[in-house]
């Protein structure tokens, strides 16, 4: 293609944006950049809960991507890709951060077992009748109260939709302890919104 030919970056899909990026095209690279931003830093931010580390490490994410794009196969979406490299980064920090305490909760329930029946039973539905915006501002506002174990594990389940085996290999841990963390940060969890929705309604 002649130098002279100028893409229409906006209006491009992004696996246009893609292929040039990987024969060179910076330019296309800081479109997919400008587009995806916003959601790379806002999962940062749901994994790290702290603004300086979420933009650090969204930074990071994208300097990797670049370095990676070659590696870039298009299985996934360009924005599933780009998702993935921000929580392993934030999976990283929190491992390299995380400082030895007990989580009696888990461990007690763990070693006396049986978590993993309760499982199956219904869980109780917190955000009923909630505006989408509405729901979205509890929902991370309970998010934050967790701890960060199990904070981790329902943003990789239930917003990343990762199976438990897959949690359990990311995070270090046994596919035991992911669904006895599952189960006890989505009955916090349920706690909380619906004690933040009394809140707001008082």
């Amino acid at each position: 293609m002649p130098l002279s030919v100028k893409h229409d970056y906006p209006s491009a899909p992004d696996e246009s944006l893609v292929r040039w990026a990987q024969s060179g095209d910076t330019e296309a690279f800081e479109q997919l950049v400008f587009r995806h931003r916003d959601k790379i830093f806002a999962r940062a931010m749901m994994m790290m809960r702290n603004e300086d580390q979420a933009l650090e490490l969204s930074q990071e994410a994208w300097v990797k991507a670049w370095q990676r794009l070659a590696q870039f196969q298009g299985e996934s979406s360009f924005a599933t890709w780009m998702t993935r490299i921000v929580i392993n980064l934030c999976l990283d920090q929190l491992r390299r951060q995380k400082r030895v305490r007990t989580e009696s909760i888990d461990e007690m329930q763990e070693e006396s077992g049986g978590v993993e029946r309760q499982l199956p039973v219904a869980d109780p539905n917190p955000t009923a009748g909630l505006e989408q915006d509405e729901l979205r501002r509890r929902i991370d506002e309970a998010l934050g109260k967790l701890t960060e174990a199990h904070r981790t594990v329902v943003v990789l389940h239930e917003f990343e939709g990762l199976e438990y085996k897959e949690i359990a290999k990311r995070v270090g841990i046994s596919i035991g302890t992911v669904m006895s963390r599952l189960f006890y940060a989505r009955r916090r969890l349920a706690t909380l919104l619906q004690s933040l929705k009394r809140e707001r309604s008082e």
